[in-house]
């Protein structure tokens, strides 16, 4: 089966370097032939090996690009400029620690993210859209849905995550040592954040979350003072992180 990886980019918060580094690390963590695949609405700093194509028009008015992420209800489109196989959906601001391969091969049809564990204790899945699996071409019917009854699903739904997942049907989820997150996993607790930064994430690990503030850009290239959100501090370079966004082409 053909395997392609996809990510979205929109509007200007993540810039192509982004992308060229997540296709870096794609790449160095993929082994055989996959395809990478940006759909955006700006091509230009693309780096070779990088297929971008423009994002389909699903009929989202524009602040159904600015308040969740409706665009990527988009890659579930019945012809999407004729891919096929098997995809990964991987958001721009995901740091690609390890094996990925196993991303591709565990489970069938809709696999994600579970955030449920981080963060509840009711133990409700909460699917997340921060990295997804599925066979292209098979859910067209979450297009067509959303398409027919746009304005009741949004505001039902709020975000595009939650409507995926309410509506797909049967979702599979990653193994929880697979992915961790920044905030709840790696980031030093309170008053302990004012002497030392964030530990890299173990061998296990294959892919870090990032997911709101700190961005992977403030542990790289920080600003001054505090790039966390309070109570939290983080402060200056992260050393892991800056040796990971450099050696996949990104610049300190």
């Amino acid at each position: 089966m053909d395997r392609v990886v996809l990510c979205m980019k929109w509007g200007t918060l993540y810039g192509a370097e982004y992308v060229n580094v997540l296709h870096s690390a794609a790449r160095a963590n993929i082994t055989g032939n996959f395809r990478f695949v940006c759909l955006t609405d700006d091509a230009s700093g693309l780096v070779q090996g990088i297929e971008a194509f423009p994002i389909p028009d699903i009929g989202l008015r524009p602040e159904h690009w600015r308040r969740g992420c409706w665009p990527k209800v988009a890659l579930f489109s019945q012809d999407l400029y004729g891919l096929r196989g098997r995809a990964l959906f991987i958001d721009l601001d995901m740091v690609l620690w390890g094996d990925l391969d196993r991303f591709f091969s565990h489970g069938e049809g809709l696999m994600m993210l579970d955030s449920g564990p981080w963060r509840y204790r009711n133990g409700i899945p909460r699917p997340m859209s921060s990295i997804f699996a599925f066979d292209l071409g098979r859910m067209g019917f979450l297009v067509e849905e959303l398409q027919a009854r746009r304005d009741a699903l949004i505001e039902r739904y709020g975000i595009e995550q939650d409507y995926i997942g309410g509506e797909a049907g049967k979702i599979g989820f990653w193994p929880q040592d697979w992915i961790r997150s920044y905030k709840y996993h790696l980031r030093p607790p309170l008053i302990v954040d004012r002497f030392r930064g964030p530990h890299p994430p173990g061998p296990e690990v294959s892919v870090v979350c990032f997911h709101g503030r700190p961005r992977p850009i403030d542990l790289i290239r920080p600003p001054a003072g505090n790039w966390d959100v309070a109570p939290h501090y983080g402060s200056g370079q992260v050393p892991w992180m800056a040796e990971y966004w450099t050696r996949h082409g990104g610049k300190v």
